[in-house]
């Protein structure tokens, strides 16, 4: 086992998979020569030459269109958005081709595409480096939705993603990329204890797609959440003195509802902590899943915690983070009903 990080553990999974098949490739704005801005395809074209991992145009909706051609003549192409905001131009190749490229072929044609991106704030980005964009795309059948905590889970479950054969939106926290923040977040709502770097086997392994990981063990309550999220409603479940199950979820979708009911049928409380807006947010299909599988076992309404309806801010970036005391008072809140 080594110490990596996000980052190494990114950079661990696209080494492994393209030296275990040759159809890999690997492209985006700058990571070849430059290793990426967060540098997590460092040295992969020197390993692996031009022809395998290469710098694309900065032109987001030619990247995936570009992969989408790639996937279907026989190639396995990981494309990275340099930033998750970045997505949007890139949305009609996503949601109206690479989605459904499966189904309109009849299933004669697959795109076997992982779409790599930073997303999430923590960094000081401001509102065009900072949007969780992910319901937008578990909104879109034919796509499957992956957001890791840490390091393990990001290496397996993107090597997992590549070995796909249906398209999968790959994002990547950038809070957690390097470790704790030394900025701000000292006397802001967002701190924790846990250094997010982690036991990580340098050889090859997978994680499936659609199983979440029970966080922490608890009987009182259950807390859903994934990528940066986990690490505040561990530390808040750690100071409310509340027995409460914290479930990493790691795929939207799939969904593992089956993880997600058996919880909440034990403890019959829930609450959702994601770092996107509120409205209209995966919080939402949270809710109405679990309305729908568990209402019978349910002792108090469902609470979501989130980032709030507004752009992203830079000044107040730490006070957007759903917090650990906003996560605790929605416990106790909950407890109480």
């Amino acid at each position: 086992m080594a110490q990596m990080n996000m980052i190494q553990a990114v950079n661990s999974a696209l080494d492994i998979i393209l030296e275990k098949d040759s159809n890999v490739c690997i492209f985006g704005e700058d990571v070849g020569y430059f290793g990426g801005v967060f540098r997590c395809t460092d040295g992969l074209q020197s390993k692996y030459g031009k022809h395998r991992v290469f710098d694309s145009p900065l032109a987001e909706g030619g990247i995936v269109s570009t992969a989408i051609g790639m996937g279907i003549n026989g190639l396995r192409p990981v494309a990275e958005i340099q930033f998750a905001d970045y997505i949007f131009p890139a949305f009609d190749q996503i949601t109206n081709e690479l989605a459904k490229l499966r189904y309109r072929s009849g299933g004669e044609y697959s795109a076997p595409v992982t779409i790599r991106t930073p997303s999430g704030g923590g960094i000081r980005g401001g509102h065009y480096h900072s949007q969780s964009p992910e319901a937008y795309f578990t909104h879109t059948p034919g796509l499957k939705v992956v957001i890791p905590s840490n390091p393990h889970d990001t290496k397996g479950l993107l090597i997992s993603a590549i070995e796909d054969d249906d398209p999968v939106i790959f994002f990547e926290p950038k809070r957690l990329y390097n470790g704790p923040f030394d900025g701000d977040h000292k006397k802001a709502a967002l701190k924790w204890d846990t250094h997010p770097k982690g036991e990580v086997p340098e050889e090859y392994y997978s994680i499936p797609l659609g199983k979440a990981s029970i966080e922490r063990e608890g009987s009182q309550l259950t807390v859903l959440c994934y990528g940066t999220m986990v690490h505040v409603a561990r530390e808040a479940v750690k100071l409310s003195g509340i027995d409460a199950e914290i479930i990493d979820l790691r795929s939207l979708v799939p969904l593992d509802i089956d993880a997600i009911t058996k919880s909440i049928e034990k403890t019959g409380r829930c609450v959702i902590v994601h770092e996107a807006p509120k409205t209209s947010g995966f919080g939402g299909e949270l809710s109405a899943q679990i309305q729908e599988s568990c209402f019978y076992h349910l002792e108090a309404p469902i609470t979501r915690v989130t980032g709030w309806d507004t752009p992203f801010p830079h000044s107040l970036e730490w006070y957007y983070f759903p917090s650990q005391e906003r996560v605790i008072e929605a416990m106790k809140k909950t407890m109480e009903s």
